[in-house]
């Protein structure tokens, strides 16, 4: 499990309890680490800055106590925003039907970069009806999500 994993399994359950999930957590930097969580209010209203304010105030000693990254950090909490980042799963099922971007880790007909509708989505994987067919006249692909570097929802 990697830093990433072990922040969200550490502070999901207590953000649940509060009504908000974790839609992505990301560390980055070497000497001063920062860690930022995105996260969503599962009433589905909109994220604004006083949620984050309080979730900061929630996994911050959390976080010091359970001392999952050693060293000083920045924490950062944020919204998705409306090109929300398609994560997990469970992120894809729930936006079936809705406007897509992505781009693969491989070319798929000397693209990488994809729009269109997230027409269906499994445990292990999606298919998007493409907004702009292939050259050859491709209007849908198949992608397990270990072929997919970045999914957000397009912003109409």
């Amino acid at each position: 499990m990697d830093l990433s994993q072990r922040v969200e399994t550490c502070i999901e359950g207590i953000l649940k309890n509060e009504g908000y999930g974790v839609v992505r957590v990301q560390v980055s930097g070497n000497l001063r680490k920062t860690l930022q969580i995105m996260i969503e209010r599962l009433d589905d209203v909109s994220v604004g800055i006083d949620d984050c304010e309080v979730v900061s105030r929630l996994v911050s000693p959390l976080l010091d106590v359970e001392d999952v990254i050693a060293g000083a950090y920045t924490l950062e909490v944020s919204s998705p925003g409306l090109d929300r980042p398609l994560v997990k799963p469970r992120d894809f099922v729930r936006f079936i039907g809705q406007p897509v971007t992505l781009q693969t880790n491989f070319a798929i007909k000397n693209r990488k970069k994809f729009q269109g509708t997230l027409d269906f989505a499994t445990e292990t994987g999606i298919r998007v009806v493409l907004e702009q067919p292939n050259d050859d006249k491709t209007t849908d692909i198949e992608l397990d999500y270990s072929d997919i570097r970045v999914a957000r929802l397009a912003v109409s």
